[in-house]
């Protein structure tokens, strides 16, 4: 259980801070920055929910929580000491993978196959939610440069991965199930 009795802390003013397993690294590095990313995409999620109605603000609900957990998953390193530690780490699980993918499935069986690219816009929360989808195409562009680098969570990149599919198909259905998209015209304004 997490307990916050000081909001701060002053051990981050030397622009160090702490990961999950307690190593101190600077703050610009690409763990913090992937995790950083994902709570970034979280506050844009909690955005699009005051646009969405019972449904979607119940799917987006759960993918918040997710978020935290990728969060969780994404500050703690050293997989293989997973088991040497106080307390089970959080992990993101092919389970919350696969949910995101049944989702997808269901929305994208009510749409009309595209004929074109979608432009980010049409309603409130399409609009909200393909900055969504741009966030997290970002976090998982520095999870896998993480991944690169360091022991990385496989699921914590397909759940990434997944989740910014999820994030466009819910946008087309945010826009009247697909009708109301606004459509690329390439090369529409050129002289």
């Amino acid at each position: 259980m997490v307990v916050l009795n000081k909001i701060y802390t002053l051990t981050g003013d030397s622009g160090t801070t702490a990961l999950g397993n307690g190593d101190r690294v600077v703050k610009h590095s690409v763990r913090v920055e992937a995790y950083g990313t994902c709570d970034e995409l979280n506050c844009f999620v909690g955005v699009a929910r005051q646009e969405a109605k019972s449904e979607t603000d119940a799917a987006l609900s759960r993918i918040q929580n997710d978020l935290f957990d990728l969060g969780a998953d994404l500050c703690r390193p050293d997989m293989a000491a997973d088991d040497k530690a106080d307390y089970p780490p959080l992990r993101v699980t092919t389970g919350q993978v696969k949910r995101l993918e049944d989702e997808i499935d269901l929305m994208n069986a009510e749409l009309e196959p595209l004929r074109s690219f979608v432009l980010p816009g049409g309603s409130a929360l399409a609009a909200h939610l393909h900055v969504c989808r741009t966030v997290a195409r970002r976090a998982e562009r520095l999870t896998v440069h993480l991944a690169g680098q360091e022991d990385v969570n496989e699921a914590a990149v397909k759940y990434l991965n997944r989740l910014s599919d999820w994030f466009f198909v819910a946008a087309r259905m945010a826009n009247n199930a697909g009708k109301d998209d606004v459509l690329w015209v390439p090369g529409a304004n050129r002289d």
